[in-house]
């Protein structure tokens, strides 16, 4: 090889291996996040089938935050659902076991409304006549939270359950 051939071979031979870096590296970053995505959606269907069963089944609320609920059971035990925000977990605490539900969660609220709908699909919120919030008249727990991941250090995957709205049935 003369070393102008040479030359224009190492070139085209550094273009071709960049191509492929940048694609293997495009691959990955693809692959975990449909990973990301899959776990998180799995433990969010899973927290919510939890909460909803919970809910549902629950006597009376009789205690709440925007981010802990605490509830009589249908057993009359007590029943609490808190997220902390500086660990980034939503828990599950009854009879002594405690269980985490969420994690790496960034944000989580809990709102509580009456039974009864307004129209147009809106709720009144349960408040006494003050305008505090009063859960002995709550039926109907609206929850909503954000919940990601990391890629290279970079929060780029989000899965986030907009609204689920819980009655209390009993």
């Amino acid at each position: 090889f003369t070393l102008l051939e040479m030359l224009i071979a190492t070139a085209l031979a550094s273009i071709v291996l960049a191509s492929v870096a940048s694609f293997a590296m495009f691959a990955a970053r693809s692959f975990v996040a449909v990973g990301n995505y899959a776990d998180l959606d799995r433990a969010s269907r899973n927290a919510l089938d939890i909460l909803t069963r919970d809910i549902r089944e629950a006597r009376a609320l009789t205690s709440f935050t925007t981010n802990k609920l605490t509830l009589t059971a249908n057993d009359l035990s007590t029943l609490i659902f808190e997220y902390s925000p500086s660990a980034g977990t939503l828990t599950r605490s009854s009879g002594g076991t405690r269980s985490v539900l969420l994690e790496q969660c960034d944000f989580l609220t809990f709102v509580i409304y009456q039974r009864k709908p307004m129209p147009g699909l809106q709720f009144y919120p349960a408040t006494n006549l003050s305008g505090v919030a009063d859960p002995s008249v709550a039926k109907l727990i609206d929850v909503s939270w954000r919940c990601s991941r990391t890629i290279l250090a970079l929060k780029v995957n989000t899965e986030s359950v907009q609204t689920a709205k819980i009655v209390i049935r009993n």
